[in-house]
């Protein structure tokens, strides 16, 4: 299974603060965020905190609308999301109201950690504590997909703390971000930050895509996205939402018994659209996707060196229809890093799996992410059933 959507949740200051210094938590949403916050909840399979922010904030986790908690039930669900936390060392309070209230919950930890916390007396039973050791070292690749292989994990929500909302940005793992701005100004320099110091993707010039702004009784929502491609192989929360971008491109191609539907985006390592397009895009009725994507571009641009291309379907390299298959395209475009969501079928040319080894022959990593292999698919159901 895929790992889940991972959602940034927080409330922060006009000047970028989660909290105070003071003994008590400062609350920065009021009622009506409170109540966007329960509904987001509601809507995920799981809500994830650091290990700091259970031990600061003792938080319960709850959905707390009896409507929302029996509207789960009868969709089938459990009462209150899974509730997770992670903790290299296993240093938490055993009373804390995390682990005895709600439903199920799970720590993701260290082989050290592991040992820690199965001596706590910790809550057992089916709204008990699961304590899941994923390694030598607490790695988030691993929790994400223990999350969503093990435990069936499609949307997380994570409510912090600071260390974590910028862990899971810096490595490209965050697919969204939602921000509560509160009217008011912390100006303590020891307060907590919502992120902290380091490398994000794509530096200060790569921009993430705004999604969303609306009022929320006194504070503003606003709802980002990432927009930086991956590096290598490694897929990242961007790679996903451009390559659903290429197969909602597919839906969009005029029918055809005898082609595929493909869709295709080229972005910069900066997370800058350069171009899309979809095949038999402007009525020609052999175009390509990825052809019609490089066509709208000057060869000579200096960033497709380190561009992306994402093609719904993997670009073919042999075609009767043009002297050039989209993947000799590509790389004479300069671009060396494909993502694509489906393996090129034998429908239209024997063993295409084989011949479309050029790519990788000629140095372009190609990266295959099955998550959207049926997204690609759909156009094409009445080719390949």
């Amino acid at each position: 299974m895929p790992q889940p959507h991972v959602l940034l949740s927080a409330a922060v200051s006009l000047d970028g603060y989660l909290d105070d210094t003071g003994p008590e938590r400062l609350l920065l949403s009021g009622p009506a965020d409170f109540d966007r916050v329960d509904e987001v909840r509601a809507a995920s399979d799981a809500i994830l905190i650091g290990a700091g922010t259970l031990r600061t904030d003792n938080p319960r986790l709850l959905v707390n609308s009896p409507e929302r908690r029996a509207a789960r039930v009868a969709a089938g669900l459990p009462e209150y999301p899974l509730k997770v936390t992670v903790s290299a060392t296993g240093d938490l309070d055993p009373e804390a109201q995390f682990w005895h209230t709600g439903g199920a919950k799970v720590v993701y930890t260290t082989d050290k950690g592991a040992e820690h916390l199965r001596t706590l007396g910790l809550p057992t039973g089916p709204t008990g504590v699961d304590v899941v050791s994923v390694g030598v070292e607490l790695e988030w690749p691993a929790v994400l997909d223990h999350l969503g292989d093990v435990r069936g994990v499609r949307r997380l929500m994570v409510e912090g703390g600071g260390r974590v909302h910028t862990q899971l940005l810096q490595q490209g793992l965050a697919d969204e971000l939602q921000l509560a701005v509160a009217p008011v100004f912390v100006g303590e320099a020891e307060a907590p930050r919502m992120f902290g110091t380091g490398a994000y993707p794509g530096g200060p010039t790569s921009r993430l895509r705004l999604v969303e702004t609306r009022p929320v009784g006194d504070v503003v929502l606003i709802r980002y996205v990432p927009t930086v491609p991956g590096t290598g192989p490694a897929v990242s929360a961007a790679d996903r939402h451009w390559l659903a971008l290429a197969c909602a491109l597919a839906a969009e191609c005029p029918p055809s018994d005898t082609a595929f539907s493909v869709g295709a985006v080229v972005v910069a390592a900066d997370g800058t659209e350069l171009a899309r397009g979809h095949s038999r895009e402007a009525g020609d009725p052999v175009a390509h996707a990825e052809e019609a994507a490089l066509a709208k571009l000057d060869p000579t641009d200096p960033r497709l060196a380190s561009a992306t291309v994402y093609s719904s379907l993997e670009p073919c390299a042999r075609r009767a229809s043009r002297p050039a298959p989209c993947a000799r395209l590509i790389l004479d475009a300069g671009v060396r890093r494909v993502v694509t969501a489906w393996r090129e079928p034998d429908t239209f040319v024997p063993d295409a799996t084989a011949r479309n080894a050029v790519l990788a022959e000629e140095g372009a990593v190609v990266v295959v992410v099955p998550d959207y292999e049926d997204r690609a698919k759909e156009p094409n159901r009445h080719l390949v059933g």
